[in-house]
């Protein structure tokens, strides 16, 4: 099956229309029957691995079962949406940040399942993602480094820890006539040593990645990708605010299941998604984490989900890369 753009969001208007069915499974008065499974597609410890646990126990007192959650990494996602597909119940969800969706249309030629599958059920949060130097360079400013980069082409190197922000950057470099040189990493703890020692000179990634090693003086951050600023720390500014919104990217982080999970479930999923998302202690939590809590209807999801995959669309069309058809 090809990963296409529209395959992807097909599932959007079927999602805003009320078109999938509900089918022999429990409705929302009764849901759920039996143990929760929150699978994820990264590795336990990250941000999205301790919201995730944050949400379950919370979830698991509301519903009256147990929500259990399940590390599924590799396969740049798939292998967590593979496990949610094969489960096939509305028992079973799957917990990621939307970029397992959004950039693979762009780095992927086919897929092995049909994206139109999975369905959005609820916005949680969003990862504030990061630009980050080592503390030893005389930089303090993203125009300052990429008027160093434009004064020693090819000199500097940079990394980042997913598809979706390494697409964006590249975009970016070829839009502004940089020339930047990406160090791929499979360990996103060697890229932070490698930044904190100089070796790589701008590095994105998520702040919690990067945030002991800021509080050692090893390494600065420039600017937050995000639309608002981090409450964590809000000294540093926006891509907007410095006027490079070309290097603008949202974290988003929700709930996905099948299409056997019903409507009115995915209604109810959502409502208790947004009343968990109130605790001051779950905030205050996840905000340590570098995340920003922004819980959201599926509509609201997918919509955020369809402006992203345009987003894609123009970086590809920048960079030369045609959507898998």
């Amino acid at each position: 099956m090809y990963f296409t753009r529209r395959s992807v969001f097909g599932l959007t208007a079927g999602l805003l229309a009320g078109g999938v069915t509900p089918g022999a499974f429990a409705q929302a008065t009764n849901w759920p029957q039996r143990t929760v499974k929150f699978i994820l597609p990264l590795g336990p410890g990250a941000g999205v691995d301790i919201g995730a646990r944050l949400f379950a126990d919370r979830l698991s007192t509301r519903w009256g079962k147990p929500v259990v959650v399940e590390n599924r990494p590799g396969g740049d996602g798939m292998v967590a949406i593979n496990a949610v597909l094969g489960a096939n119940d509305d028992h079973t969800l799957l917990f990621t940040p939307t970029s397992s969706f959004v950039a693979h249309p762009y780095v992927h030629e086919k897929l092995p399942y049909d994206p139109k599958e999975l369905i959005p059920i609820a916005r949680v949060s969003n990862t504030i993602v990061v630009m980050a130097v080592p503390g030893s360079m005389n930089i303090t400013s993203l125009k300052q480094l990429f008027e160093q980069a434009k004064a020693q082409p090819g000199k500097l190197n940079w990394a980042s820890t997913t598809a979706g922000n390494e697409l964006v950057v590249q975009g970016f470099l070829k839009t502004e006539g940089l020339d930047m040189a990406r160090v791929p990493y499979r360990d996103n703890v060697q890229a932070l040593n490698d930044l904190g020692e100089g070796r790589i000179q701008m590095y994105v990634a998520a702040l919690a990645i990067v945030r002991p090693q800021v509080q050692s003086g090893r390494v600065k951050l420039l600017a937050v990708t995000n639309k608002e600023r981090a409450a964590s720390d809000p000294e540093v500014p926006t891509i907007h605010e410095l006027k490079y919104p070309g290097l603008a990217f949202d974290g988003l982080i929700g709930l996905f299941g099948t299409r056997a999970v019903p409507n009115d479930v995915r209604e109810k999923i959502a409502a208790d998604v947004r009343t968990v998302a109130a605790d001051p202690v779950i905030v205050e939590r996840l905000t340590a984490t570098g995340q920003v809590m922004s819980p959201g209807s599926a509509a609201e999801f997918a919509a955020e989900m369809q402006e992203q995959s345009g987003r894609f669309a123009e970086v590809g069309k920048i960079l030369g890369i045609k959507a898998a058809q």
